[in-house]
């Protein structure tokens, strides 16, 4: 009983091991926002001002550790200055670091939008001001060519007592990028499972 006990724990172990590690989460702060329907979105001056879990560094914070922009495809449906969907196609997303505080200097991750991006109207704060979130799904390849997927959300900006219409100043954002197993990993997992399940049927049989 404790070796099926102990085989199940492996099986349970392996994808843990696939996966662990592999998630690294940027925040990056300012720049300005600026398009229209036509043309689309696009982010620029963002500084990167948060890496956590790069390259076993850990949680890295500064004023100016690389930059973040992003691009989208033109506007589908909604208004700029209220809910709108973006298209995905010609749309890019990159992050760079600059060598501050032990960040490589260079290409962090390069990639684009997957799927529609959404721009979502926040609501009027009590001076006023017009609040918005823009997020959507991501997919690219870091700098050292590891395949990733994720998300970039509460990319929050502030267009004064007007309505956003195509300019407005970044507070900030946050992305979040997994590595994607490759399909050697998964063959290699699925196997080793497989392998584990006619174990533990031959020993419940015995």
């Amino acid at each position: 009983m404790k070796k099926i006990l102990l085989l199940a724990v492996l099986a349970l172990a392996l994808p843990m091991a696939v996966f662990a590690g592999s998630s690294v989460d940027y925040t990056n702060s300012g720049g300005n926002l600026t398009g229209s329907a036509a043309s689309g979105l696009t982010l620029s001056g963002s500084n990167l001002s948060i890496v956590n879990g790069l390259n076993g560094l850990g949680f890295v914070s500064g004023s100016n550790l690389g930059s973040v922009g992003f691009k989208t495809g033109k506007l589908l449906t909604g208004s700029l200055s209220g809910d709108a969907t973006f298209s995905s196609t010609g749309s890019w997303f990159t992050i760079t670091g600059n060598g501050t505080n032990g960040i490589p200097n260079g290409v962090l991750f390069t990639g684009s939008f997957s799927g529609d991006i959404h721009l979502t109207f926040g609501g009027t704060l009590a001076d006023g001001t017009h609040t918005y979130v823009l997020w959507g799904n991501l997919v690219g390849t870091t700098g050292s060519g590891t395949p990733v997927a994720g998300l970039t959300s509460q990319i929050v900006f502030n267009t004064g007592k007007g309505f956003f219409d195509g300019g407005a100043r970044v507070t900030s954002g946050d992305t979040s990028l997994t590595a994607v197993p490759e399909p050697g990993s998964l063959g290699l997992l699925g196997t080793g499972l497989i392998g584990l399940a006619g174990m533990v049927r031959r020993k419940l049989r015995s």
